[in-house]
């Protein structure tokens, strides 16, 4: 067997059996251990995120960032190629009705997502002058186990280079050759020069990157969506009938057309949505651990409406394109069938809208996985490993431009479920510790 193959059939075991029950489990747990605090908290959090907004907040230094820049951070880690291709590849694999068991696995993920941002709060430290925390922080102090720590520190900072470098570089290069003629290997120089201009100015420079890119890409690719909806709102109904009637009788949905059954419909979707929103991988821990915030909760307020942004919000708009252009022919899937659909909607202009976007997004995500690897770099070797780590990112970012990357995919996804597994044995043994947190939280804001 192949490389490929070997590493594929390892993730079909492990995304599409035993992760996905896992992080649903996990899910449902602390949903109710929280006691649906992502429905209970949803407008507080809505307005602790949004109220007060501001593209020129504080300065982040060696004490943290803002709440806003910390959020930035972990959503442009969260939103990334797999948001214009994880919709698509869901639609095709499990039918329209995989999108309503995407957001059945992003309402549980909120719960997770919260509980791993008050922990990360709880356990993060001050490492050679600077605030760090993240999964290898409150496994080692919360758990109170070196080995899984470095573990998960170890599969972070390769996945950083995989997850958040090749694939990424490589989706920007294959944009910006097919919308532009841009020979890839000069789009790989020209990130490496701007990456490295953003990730030298440590801490400061990248919160401030990210919390003015973020709103940026999301508005453009929001507006655009709801531009294409606009076009074709005659459709939509029908869109989210084939969702909800696809969730259950997927053969009805689609007239046959996919050949699908309600398995494949739940599979997809929950294992889209949940590598998607990152609930339970431990990487957007990292950006909400070094928030300046008086209380943990607040935080986990602000990493629920993270999930909420990019499922319900980037991933739910991706889909309803795709379902209302009559993109769907069973032949094109992943980023080719989102890039059709809104080439339908807005003829040529729609590689170009589509290009752009992916630039947005993939570059957005380079610069949060750099920092979800740093604070890892951190936890193992000190502020001396820092310098390393950047040039072995840059050099990701540049062979991810020239490499065929199926094999670089299959093999992040391997890594990620690595960091998925110390950091839910983390979670669970510290559900009291979080529990207690949250109840603190309730007492102090009555």
């Amino acid at each position: 067997m192949h490389l490929l193959e070997i590493v594929k059939s390892i993730n079909n075991v492990l995304w599409g059996n035993i992760l996905m029950f896992v992080l649903c489990g996990a899910g449902i747990l602390f949903t109710f251990s929280f006691r649906f605090v992502q429905l209970r908290f949803f407008k507080k959090a809505f307005l602790h995120t949004f109220g007060n907004i501001s593209f020129k907040g504080e300065k982040a230094d060696a004490e943290g960032m803002s709440s806003f820049q910390s959020l930035a951070t972990a959503i442009a880690g969260q939103v990334g190629t797999g948001n214009l291709a994880g919709a698509a590849t869901a639609i095709v694999s499990g039918g329209p009705g995989a999108i309503f068991w995407m957001w059945l696995s992003a309402f549980l993920g909120m719960s997770t997502n919260f509980c791993e941002a008050i922990i990360s709060q709880k356990y993060r430290t001050t490492v050679d002058g600077q605030i760090s925390g993240g999964p290898a922080y409150y496994i080692s102090k919360g758990l109170n186990s070196k080995f899984l720590a470095a573990f998960f520190a170890i599969a972070m900072m390769i996945s950083a280079g995989l997850t958040g470098g090749m694939i990424q570089s490589n989706a920007i290069s294959g944009a910006c050759n097919k919308a532009f003629g841009i020979s890839p290997i000069i789009v790989g120089f020209i990130l490496v020069v701007i990456t490295s201009l953003v990730i030298a100015g440590g801490i400061g420079r990248i919160a401030s990157v990210t919390e003015k890119l973020v709103p940026i890409m999301a508005l453009l690719f929001i507006i655009g969506s709801l531009v294409i909806l606009g076009i074709n709102s005659d459709q939509i109904i029908p869109a989210l009938k084939m969702i909800f009637v696809g969730a259950f009788n997927p053969t009805a949905a689609t007239g046959g057309l996919l050949g699908i059954g309600m398995k494949e419909a739940m599979r997809y979707g929950v294992a889209r949505g949940l590598f998607s929103n990152e609930a339970g991988m431990g990487s957007s821990p990292h950006a909400h651990a070094v928030a300046k915030v008086k209380h943990p909760v607040e935080q986990g307020l602000v990493a629920i409406i993270g999930v909420f942004i990019d499922t319900f919000v980037i991933l739910t708009l991706t889909a309803l394109v795709i379902l209302t252009s009559g993109a769907i022919d069973g032949q094109l899937t992943g980023i080719q069938l989102t890039q059709q659909a809104f080439i339908n909607g807005f003829g040529n202009f729609g590689n170009l809208f589509i290009a752009v976007s992916l630039f947005f997004f993939a570059f957005s995500t380079i610069i949060g996985w750099y920092f979800y690897g740093e604070a890892n770099v951190r936890y193992l070797f000190g502020q001396n490993g820092i310098k390393f780590y950047k040039g072995f990112i840059l050099i990701t970012l540049l062979l991810g431009t020239v490499l065929n990357v199926p094999v670089v995919w299959e093999l992040a996804d391997t890594v990620n479920a690595l960091t998925v597994i110390p950091n839910i044995i983390a979670l669970l043994y510290l559900t009291k510790v979080s529990k207690n947190l949250l109840l603190d939280y309730e007492k102090q804001s009555k």
